[in-house]
């Protein structure tokens, strides 16, 4: 919509005590209908049955009060009955172009160019707002934003149960940063800052930097804060490489017996490759997997094949190669369904075929080896 030029509005949800307040018995009720029965749906109960919690304060015990509702926070199977719970939610947003849930992260976004398409989203609002009463959930409204994007945005006001919703430039959504700009500096910045905080308790906790132990630490503590989701991310503007990579550089400069001078010869000792070298193999990753189908996602919503076409080209001799889709801004050039395309192109046949993500992932790391010389 936005690479079209069209306004497009997107409201974040957030559930007051999510997991909290979920109705007991009517998630089991959900849980039948989903086919959950028996033993299994007995075990559920059980499980979510006979529940105590009390409160601590300076060494004070509050006495033991039963659970009698919500689902266990920090469960494997929390999440999973939310998402069952709230599964209906599309019901109430039938008008709108998306409604996306990930646990207690949901959102809704509409084309916003006509009147029309914004009483949709308010009409899907107030829907959403009569699911929550007769489910017995409630929407925390003052943390309920709406960012307005898009050209010629015309920045509709939206209320849920009678409350304006406040405007948002910027909003975390499942641990990214998402901009009213869609560029993803915002998110490289938030990214090196908390890399760097943690980069600098490890520094002021180990004295002696044996580039064994130091090089552990990095990748497990340090390097995941840089890398975290890349792939809905990936920055394109040099300035953003350069503020992740500096926190690598860092690292790695802080490790001691090191016998190489710059950069790259010290990462080619360590046996690292660059954060931007790292997220150009993270994105073939992601594509193998959505284009043999070890993510359960539609290839096609991505991706269209040259196969498909039609057209005779030098390309099309590979089934598995990609046809680049004509982009007018910047930001959907960049996306991840754009910029994979000649890279995920340029890959040999044998390497595409892989019968495993393991077995690309090796493949693919030898040949850029050989093709640009990688540690």
């Amino acid at each position: 919509m936005i690479d079209d030029r069209q306004p497009f509005d997107v409201v974040f949800l957030d559930f007051a005590k999510a997991f909290d307040k979920v109705p007991r018995e009517r998630l089991l009720e959900k849980l039948r209908a989903h086919g959950v029965r028996g033993k299994a749906l007995n075990w559920i109960r059980n499980w979510l049955s006979g529940r105590k919690q009390r409160v601590v304060l300076n060494g004070k015990f509050s006495s033991w009060a039963e659970v009698l509702s919500g689902v266990p926070q920090g469960s494997v199977l929390g999440p999973i009955l939310f998402l069952i719970f709230i599964n209906d939610l599309d019901n109430a947003a039938l008008l709108v172009d998306i409604l996306r849930k990930f646990a207690d992260d949901t959102k809704l976004g509409h084309t916003v160019n006509s009147p029309e398409g914004r009483l949709h989203l308010q009409q899907a609002l107030d829907s959403l707002c009569e699911w929550a009463v007769t489910w017995g959930m409630e929407f925390n409204v003052k943390k309920c934003k709406v960012m307005h994007l898009g050209f010629n945005n015309p920045a509709q006001a939206y209320t849920m149960n009678n409350q304006q919703l406040s405007a948002t430039e910027e909003e975390r959504d499942i641990g990214v940063c998402m901009s009213k700009t869609l560029k993803p500096s915002t998110q490289c910045a938030q990214a090196a800052k908390t890399a760097q905080t943690v980069l600098s308790q490890i520094t002021r906790a180990f004295h002696y930097r044996d580039r064994h132990i130091f090089k552990r630490l990095y990748i497990q503590y340090v390097r995941p804060h840089l890398e975290f989701a890349s792939v809905a991310w990936s920055p394109w503007f040099e300035a953003d490489k350069a503020v992740l990579e500096k926190i690598q550089q860092r690292a790695v400069a802080m490790i001691s017996g090191l016998k190489g001078n710059s950069y790259e010869e010290r990462l080619r000792e360590l046996g690292l490759t660059t954060l931007e070298e790292r997220r150009h193999q993270a994105d073939m990753v992601q594509t193998f997997k959505i284009l043999r189908g070890f993510d359960k996602v539609k290839s096609d919503t991505w991706f269209q094949r040259v196969e498909t076409t039609g057209r005779v080209t030098r390309s099309a001799a590979d089934p598995l190669n990609l046809r680049q889709q004509a982009a007018r801004l910047e930001i959907r050039r960049n996306f991840f369904s754009n910029r994979v395309i000649e890279a995920w192109n340029e890959v040999p046949s044998e390497i595409k075929n892989a019968r495993t993500v393991q077995s690309f992932k090796r493949a693919y790391r030898a040949h850029r080896m050989e093709t640009v010389g990688i540690a």
